[in-house]
């Protein structure tokens, strides 16, 4: 079956306002199943997990549900996969825990294409442990990040590498299979940010070869909640800080107090319905598969029509380099029009492309642009055709 962008939609009550959404990589607009599981776990009776009483069996059905839905969104093992507020306080713990296994002398290796929150928690806790920090430059004319400009940095003191699947400020792709394979090979373990790739296509954790998986659910289409995944047996040789009465099971060991069981449960919606994108049978693994392949060709289409549109316009700069692999997002700007100028004036017009670095300071800066960054726009599986227009001729009365 094809890709229904208008059925899709009537799912989405926020697209009733008549804003054109291109402001998903920064969170999703989210479906009306996502909002009913949340409300509907708010109103049930619910206490700590338990087997005693039916409100302690419903909140751990809950979590056995969320975890079971990520790892068939991922292809990972349920019991490797870790929940907590963003993935960037998810990174923060596990840099912590992980630096207690580092010594002074060691190396890891970042790389200017990331957001921040799979730079700063790594560039942070090297520099408390006395440990080298070697970062990994892209092409700024491409956007591209080379499997060499990460490989020639791996010694054998290397104990990490942070690269991200895909940039969530030009969409850039690495290879990260390569990359992730090299470090192995080096003896470095991989953290690898997933939070622009998964809301776009489908993810194989043993494809990517990860050995640390983080994401956000709020960015496909789900509540605000971050969440990692890990072959169990690598989370069991960690030790992270914790209460003393708390779990010291994986992966609750890493969960710090009571987790949000309305919010996993609104997850656990919004995995079910990016499985139904296209409706189909098999398995819920299977099905993410087909809806995510036809999520990305419907995706790719409207990036060739915006690619296209701003490319006819003669006062727009696009950074990286269109028609390369990337997911469905453009940054630009405006000759003559300061970003935060052309983010409002798209706003008049009821388009919502913001305009900032995006917290991938250190990209924004690589590629000239400063602090200031420059005007986003992603394509969510809400978007149309019509919508893509709509931006392209408000950008272009500009």
């Amino acid at each position: 079956m094809a890709y229904d962008v208008n059925a899709i939609r009537k799912h989405f009550p926020a697209l009733e306002e008549g804003a054109a959404h291109f402001d998903g990589p920064g969170g999703s607009q989210v479906p009306d199943v996502v909002g009913e599981a949340v409300a509907t776990t708010l109103c049930s009776a619910i206490a700590n997990r338990g087997t005693v009483t039916p409100a302690e069996r419903r909140a751990d059905g809950i979590v056995r549900d969320a975890r079971q839905a990520v790892a068939d969104l991922l292809g990972a093992n349920p019991a490797g996969v870790v929940f907590g507020r963003s993935m960037t306080q998810v990174t923060y713990d596990f840099s912590r825990a992980l630096a207690k296994t580092w010594q002074p002398g060691d190396e890891v290796v970042v790389t200017k294409l990331d957001h921040d929150a799979n730079i700063r928690p790594w560039v942070q806790a090297a520099q408390a442990r006395g440990v080298t920090v070697r970062w990994a430059e892209f092409d700024p004319q491409t956007g591209e990040l080379p499997v060499e400009a990460v490989t020639e940095l791996l010694t054998d003191k290397t104990r990490l590498v942070a690269v991200t699947a895909a940039s969530n400020l030009l969409g850039t792709r690495p290879d990260v299979p390569a990359i992730t394979a090299n470090a192995r090979e080096a003896g470095a373990l991989s953290y690898v940010d997933g939070v622009h790739l998964t809301p776009h296509a489908p993810v194989d954790l043993a494809e990517l070869g990860a050995d640390f998986y983080a994401c956000s659910a709020y960015k496909f289409l789900g509540p605000h909640l971050g969440l990692l995944a890990a072959a169990p047996e690598l989370l069991e040789t960690l030790r992270p800080d914790k209460l003393v009465p708390s779990s010291d099971t994986v992966p609750e060991r890493f969960e710090l107090g009571t987790l949000p069981y309305e919010l996993l449960a609104g997850t656990t919606a919004a995995i079910d319905f990016l499985a139904n994108l296209v409706p189909g049978e098999g398995t819920r693994r299977e099905r993410l598969g087909k809806s995510l392949e036809a999520l990305e060709q419907h995706e790719r289409e409207l990036l060739d029509r915006l690619d296209a549109g701003l490319a006819g316009l003669g006062k727009v700069v696009r950074y990286g380099a269109p028609g390369r692999r990337r997911t469905p997002t453009v940054l630009f700007s405006v000759d003559g029009a300061e970003p935060k100028a052309v983010y409002e004036h798209l706003a008049r017009h009821h388009v919502n492309a913001p305009a900032a670095s995006f917290y991938a300071l250190e990209c924004s800066r690589h590629l000239g642009l400063g602090d200031a960054g420059a005007v986003r726009a992603g394509i969510a599986p809400y978007t149309t055709a019509a919508e893509v227009d709509r931006l392209v001729s408000a950008v272009a009365e500009l």
